[in-house]
């Protein structure tokens, strides 16, 4: 079959690799349709991910078809279309009872990390009962694949533990595609302002198109100053990160407000400076996470109530042995003006 493999720091290639075949009771093997690219696979092609050697397929969100199943797996068969879920989850260790599934002590994000991964034609994917979900029959695919890693993580790190509500003020900083995902899914709980922050014309005219109530360009280091113009010099509820920059974590904390929360999503390769000089006494939440994928039930529900469209995020389609241009594509954004690219298996 063709895969995307990763052969070290900066180097991949499409090659012919041997089709999966089951390895537990527990597996299921899934012909792929549909997949994606996510700026966790630009990190590991750069080296910043040690946990994925060389050899590995890429990949950790799309759609398929199952085509068999290990002896102890229930919910699905032969012939379903599923959701491939970018979180492993077994459903039965300590985390997983705590519904923290990215911390599953034999899964977690393993797919296109540890294991081989989706961008290919079949992958095996382990703890299908609790791992895939069957799409609905009128579901889109294309708006599915967004649903296997972006939004939900949007929503969970961003959106949940910022703790959006009705009436609130939200930062946005970042209106790449998890910020844009953010964004999106913040609306479902109508907050009075959504200020998007970033340093990208094109993005920042998206983030307009998608709800944002302002936006501004950093690019004279003044976001401060216009977010206190914004709010009447208070301040916003919820920060959320979404590029994961030390300059722009030190942006959160001088635009939340008394009581807000600064939601990290961002992936910071390096440190951070974090100013308890100035914030001590405002009663401030920070809260980091990798996203557990508990939202998923509830995003499809949404997207098929027609309340949220994913789709408005892609903006190039490829085969899957175009998948090397794919990611050129996506990691020249500023150039191609890409934000999700999908790619056809």
């Amino acid at each position: 079959m063709k895969a995307l493999v990763y052969l070290g720091s900066g180097s991949s290639a499409l090659e012919n690799r041997p089709r999966p075949v089951l390895a537990g009771p527990t597996d299921a093997i899934v012909r792929m349709a549909k997949t994606t690219i996510c700026g966790s696979d630009l990190h590991i092609l750069k080296g910043d991910v040690p946990s994925c050697q060389p050899g590995r397929i890429l990949g950790h969100e799309g759609v398929g078809v199952v085509e068999v199943v290990g002896p102890a797996v229930t919910a699905f068969q032969h012939g379903d279309r599923v959701l491939i879920s970018c979180i492993s989850t077994c459903g039965k260790c300590a985390y997983c009872r705590r519904l923290m599934y990215s911390h599953c002590t034999s899964g977690g994000w393993i797919l296109g990390n540890e294991i081989d991964g989706t961008q290919a034609e079949w992958v095996r994917i382990p703890y299908a009962d609790c791992s895939l979900y069957r799409i609905p029959d009128d579901a889109d695919e294309e708006a599915m694949v967004m649903l296997s890693d972006i939004f939900p993580t949007a929503f969970e790190c961003g959106v949940t533990n910022g703790k959006v509500e009705p009436g609130s003020t939200i930062a946005i900083i970042g209106a790449g595609p998890i910020g844009l995902a953010a964004l999106l899914t913040s609306q479902l709980y109508s907050p009075a302002q959504i200020i998007l922050i970033d340093l990208d014309d094109n993005r920042l005219e998206v983030a307009k198109r998608l709800g944002a109530t302002a936006t501004i360009k950093n690019a004279d280091g003044r976001a401060r100053e216009r977010v206190m113009e914004l709010t009447g010099d208070r301040g916003v509820d919820t920060v959320i990160e979404a590029v994961g920059l030390p300059a722009t974590f030190e942006l959160c904390q001088e635009i939340v407000a008394p009581g807000g929360t600064i939601a990290n999503i961002g992936v910071h390769g390096t440190k951070v400076d974090l100013h308890l000089e100035s914030l001590w006494d405002r009663n401030i939440t920070i809260t980091t996470r990798l996203v557990d994928t508990i939202s998923t039930p509830m995003l499809i529900h949404v997207l098929q109530s027609h309340k949220l469209d994913p789709k408005l995020l892609i903006t190039h389609r490829f085969k899957l042995d175009q998948i090397v241009d794919a990611y050129d594509t996506f990691a020249d954004a500023a150039k191609t003006r890409a934000l999700k690219v999908l790619i056809e298996a």
